[in-house]
């Protein structure tokens, strides 16, 4: 299941970002060429702008259904996008780190940020279900 390969990941030291990204290529979503481009994404793009977990799951979908792949429709690919954020928005209300990690420092925002990780898994595995 890709939610707990990712809390693996995320609670040996990855971050939220790299931890859906290396779960989807260990599922073989997605190409390994994709963990680096990940590691920018966690703590809101280092702004505490838009959640990492939500920046890599909008990778994933891109690579999936976006220009130049199988289905090269980018209606297709937008369409699950904005699926993708609305149901994140509705199991958490925002899609900013900063507001979702408010109050947390160290071992506890990582402890809080691991619901974010399963909840962007449950979302994005039920989103690309077309495609595994």
């Amino acid at each position: 299941m890709l939610k707990d390969k990712a809390l693996e990941y995320f609670k040996s030291g990855y971050s939220c970002s790299e931890s859906v990204i290396q779960a989807c290529i260990d599922e073989g979503i997605c190409s390994p060429e994709l963990l680096p481009c990940a590691t920018t994404f966690s703590a809101g793009m280092s702004s505490g702008c838009l959640c990492g977990t939500v920046s890599a799951s909008q990778l994933v979908l891109g690579y999936l259904f976006g220009r130049n792949n199988r289905f090269n429709n980018q209606v297709f690919a937008r369409e699950k996008a904005a699926e993708f954020v609305e149901n994140f928005r509705k199991a958490n209300k925002v899609t900013c780190c900063r507001i979702l990690s408010s109050g947390y420092e160290g071992s506890a925002k990582k402890a809080h940020c691991a619901k974010f990780v399963a909840d962007s898994c449950d979302i994005l595995e039920d989103l690309i279900k077309v495609k595994v």
